[in-house]
């Protein structure tokens, strides 16, 4: 991260809000001290043109044109208590007047949210968010000093044996002729892999980019078929903007699923760089999506296979750097698991079409309940953007739950019931998070951010009824358009 360090600031760092959200910056005389003027969104007696200055603790950026803030601030979502949305910006190209829309269905849902959010959590006021970092980097520290960064290596050794056994189940009823049987202990092999490979694209477990990048392929690629490229691209910009609509590849599965109303908007991805129109397909489908939950989930691996090949085909990972030689490396990965899993299971092993099918079926449907706890962590916590002031571990802590099961059942999940803890230090090794657990409760004990915990199946109560409640949106929007179209009164809903 120090190759892209272009210097130091004196005292404490003040996020400013970007350009392409509205923030203004303006240029200085040489013979002027730089100040900086931008708007700041939780300033409620300002309007866009006020400005507020003060000693600059970031670059002076180029002033942002008056007619874009004029349209930025046309938008219903301005003037609350998070951020403009980028993908809010009007088409329009002529500068208007500055007017305050009346509030539709979705901003009012919008602004409910945000409230609700300023309720539970601490203050966004510097003070108290300087506090909550100054005590998560002492906590940090306790963490090093109590050697939880360190990989207890005993722990993959006992993973290892599991996998060699579950595999070999898989080839003993395979050779019996038991097919179902073995495409289940298939799907429970590939379900445990997961977990490793996940440690490994976090680097969390030799802590050496170069051998955690090889184990993360061998185990994804050679062994499960999927890249682990994909999802390091993927999964890093979750960690960074989590539950973020806009931003946030993970929540964005529209026309399927949509966690958040502002989905019925029609954002505009900013990870897959297209818009996810919110048509006709998505508005039957998103009104039973807590019905269509646990099916879908159930496929959820064939899906992870279309993304992980549009990646590797598209050359979307990187081609130059140390990092050049990963995408021919998937690629070979993935030449061998088709070699090893189409051809001498599927076609060599496996007498008839029928048979075929069973087994993959069951093989991949098996997984399902893996992708439920990937997705449990997230699609029932807020989505509310609270602005720039939030500082990262109060949004972490917002933004995800964890899930409370007895130590034995830990294999089971793999170290995503501690997805909180996770989001908070990344590179801690899964096997001590549960110690990390206590750790962390007490510091949201300590700065007053209520520490998300649920069972699994209160966690999956939380999920379908999140998805419910945006499918009742859903629902009453639809209905809402269908009165207006028939009355022909098109105003401000």
């Amino acid at each position: 991260m120090f190759t892209y360090q272009i210097g130091r600031i004196q005292g404490q760092w003040r996020n400013f809000l970007p350009p392409i959200q509205g923030g203004r910056f303006r240029p200085y005389p040489d013979d002027e001290q730089p100040t900086a003027e931008l708007d700041d969104p939780f300033d409620d007696d300002q309007d866009s043109s006020s400005d507020s200055s003060w000693e600059p603790d970031s670059p002076i950026f180029d002033a942002v044109e008056q007619s874009t803030l004029s349209r930025r601030a046309t938008n219903a979502h301005r003037g609350l208590h998070g951020s403009p949305s980028i993908s809010s910006i009007s088409s329009a190209g002529a500068a208007e007047p500055v007017t305050v829309p009346k509030l539709s269905h979705l901003d009012a849902w919008t602004n409910s949210e945000i409230d609700l959010d300023l309720t539970k959590y601490p203050s966004l006021d510097p003070v108290t968010q300087e506090d909550i970092v100054r005590r998560y980097r002492q906590l940090d520290q306790l963490i090093h000093a109590q050697g939880l960064y360190q990989c207890r290596y005993a722990d993959y050794m006992i993973e290892l044996v599991r996998y060699i056994i579950i595999f070999s189940l898989c080839l003993l009823f395979l050779r019996l002729g038991y097919y179902a049987i073995s495409g289940l202990f298939l799907g429970l092999f590939w379900h445990q892999l997961v977990f490793t490979a996940h440690d490994a694209g976090h680097t969390g477990i030799t802590h050496n980019y170069l051998y955690d990048t090889v184990i993360g392929v061998v185990i994804a690629d050679f062994l499960g078929g999927l890249s682990i490229g994909w999802w390091k691209r993927n999964h890093n910009v979750h960690h960074i903007v989590t539950n973020s609509p806009e931003h946030d590849p993970d929540i964005e599965h529209v026309p399927i699923f949509a966690i958040s109303h502002r989905f019925m908007e029609s954002l505009r991805s900013t990870f897959y760089d297209r818009i996810m129109t919110y048509d006709c397909f998505a508005r039957h489908a998103i009104r039973y999506q807590h019905l269509l939950y646990y099916p879908v989930m159930l496929f959820g691996r064939f899906n992870l296979y279309r993304l992980s090949w549009e990646y590797l085909i598209r050359g979307l990972g990187p081609r130059k750097g140390p990092a050049w030689w990963h995408r021919w490396f998937e690629i070979s990965g993935h030449v061998f698991f088709w070699t090893w899993y189409g051809y001498g299971i599927l076609y060599r092993s496996i007498p008839d079409a029928r048979s075929r099918f069973i087994f993959v079926m069951v093989s991949h449907m098996v997984t399902g309940p893996l992708h439920v706890q990937i997705t449990l962590s997230h699609f029932a916590m807020s989505t509310a953007d609270l602005g720039i002031h939030e500082s990262f571990p109060q949004k972490m802590l917002r933004t995800t739950m964890d899930v409370d099961c007895p130590a034995w059942l830990d294999f089971v999940h793999g170290g995503l019931q501690f997805q909180a803890i996770h989001h908070l230090y990344p590179r801690i090794p899964r096997h001590n998070l549960r110690r990390t657990q206590k750790l962390v409760q007490e510091f949201c004990d300590e700065v007053g951010i209520p520490y998300a915990l649920y069972g699994f199946v209160d966690g999956n109560k939380q999920v379908v009824g999140r998805l419910a409640d945006v499918a009742r949106q859903a629902a009453i929007l639809a209905q809402c358009q269908k009165t207006l179209a028939s009355s022909s009164d098109f105003g401000a809903h």
